[in-house]
């Protein structure tokens, strides 16, 4: 076989080139700390990398809609707090406001602090989280959800606040299959608060001229009263000389207990579930009635405090309606309260999960960062020592290359 010395220079570059080839890869592997450097590089690992890497990088996501989710949700709390807060004094004002030495004046003069307490109220069921999206609105981030004052309300005691908003609740991606609710609908933290004790209502009739006071009574057996037929009941009584009765129909006008009226007494309705208490004087005719609880905003019991406070008293049945209504609206506002620690409850629950779910991201990220680096890291030693031997291979052949390339049968003519 003839070698021509165009055949020994093209070996020569050849493997000059390929140990070039070689100690380049070398370095650039050394440099960035990673063994694949293209996909050619380890076709296997680099799919499982990509693999993990879109992972992780879901679970990165995961991660910054757990903050976001942190964070929504303590702005709500704080915002709740603040109601709470608020509540707390409303209704030290009316246990004061029942002091029966109070005039007509220092009554109004509590309906001033409970007018404003009323706008704090409705500018925390406005509030935003700061980015412009209302926090009660449901879905409608963008629309504000309450509108109404305080004097309209008064003025037409059935009418309430306008919630604009929706039942929707928000919610974020913090896991493959879980999805955690930022946030509350004002319907749900505002508007349906169960009025009275949360199982019925008792109010007085507008043409009572007794003293007689009700109270928003109890349930002793929430069953009975759910299955009590042809609500709502009335309470009647009778004068007749020194004795006053009583009498407890329903609205088909069947009577469900009589007796003899013992102010200050418990009145038991044990087949209906329920109890109640009339102090005062009642007089001849004078009538309650008791009725199962509906829906009534936190607003619409603050409006009617205030209302019931900015009301004269004249004579024994405005007195005596003051205090009923004075009773009625202490019963609505603590509803109102425990609806409020109810959502609260919810949002703690709810933020507890954010830290679970978090510490469970962060041991998930852990695994997928070992992971990758068994995959793609580099094993330095392994590299310095093949870097080594290519450099010696290189200059080798660079050695061997100056040698043959002088071979030359010119030289010996």
């Amino acid at each position: 076989m003839r070698i021509s010395t165009a055949m020994i220079f093209n070996s020569s570059v050849s493997s000059m080139n390929e140990q070039t080839a070689a100690q380049l890869k070398l370095t650039q592997q050394i440099s960035s700390g990673q063994r694949i450097i293209t996909p050619a590089d380890d076709p296997v690992a680099a799919t499982q990398v990509l693999q993990v890497q879109q992972a992780r990088d879901i679970n990165s996501q995961y991660a910054t809609n757990l903050s976001n989710a942190k964070s929504a949700l303590g702005l709500e709390d704080a915002q709740l707090s603040s109601v709470t807060d608020i509540l707390t004094r409303i209704k030290e004002l009316s246990v004061q406001a029942g002091n029966s030495t109070y005039s007509d004046a220092n009554r109004a003069s509590l309906a001033v602090e409970l007018r404003a307490d009323f706008g704090q109220l409705m500018n925390i069921a406005n509030a935003t989280d700061g980015g412009g999206q209302y926090l009660f609105s449901g879905y409608k981030g963008s629309t504000q959800p309450f509108s109404g004052t305080v004097d309209s309300m008064i003025a037409s005691p059935s009418s309430e606040v306008t919630y604009l908003g929706d039942d929707g609740q928000r919610t974020l991606a913090v896991a493959a299959s879980s999805q955690l609710a930022v946030s509350d609908a004002g319907s749900n933290v505002f508007m349906r608060v169960p009025a009275g004790n949360g199982y019925f209502t008792t109010d007085y009739a507008g043409t009572n001229t007794g003293s007689g006071v009700i109270d928003p009574g109890t349930v002793t057996d929430p069953a009975a009263w759910a299955a009590t037929a042809n609500k709502p009941l009335t309470l009647t009584f009778s004068v007749v000389g020194a004795t006053t009765t009583y009498t407890v129909t329903d609205s088909a006008s069947t009577t469900l207990a009589t007796g003899s009226y013992v102010g200050g007494q418990v009145i038991n309705l044990a087949t209906q579930g329920i109890s109640f208490t009339v102090s005062g004087a009642p007089a001849d005719g004078d009538s309650f009635s008791i009725q199962a609880s509906s829906s009534k905003s936190l607003f619409r019991s603050l409006a009617d405090l205030i209302g019931t406070l900015e009301t004269p008293l004249t004579d024994d049945a405005t007195k005596a309606k003051f205090r009923t209504d004075l009773s009625s609206a202490q019963a609505d506002l603590s509803q109102a309260t425990d609806n409020i620690l109810r959502v609260r409850t919810a949002v703690g629950s709810r933020l507890s999960e954010v830290d679970s779910v978090t510490s469970l991201n962060g041991d998930l990220d852990l695994q997928y960062a070992q992971t990758l680096s068994s995959l793609r890291d580099l094993d330095y030693t392994k590299a310095i020592s093949d870097l080594t031997q290519s450099q010696t291979n290189l200059e080798a052949a660079q050695k061997s290359f100056a040698v043959v390339s002088q071979l030359s049968l010119f030289k010996y003519i």
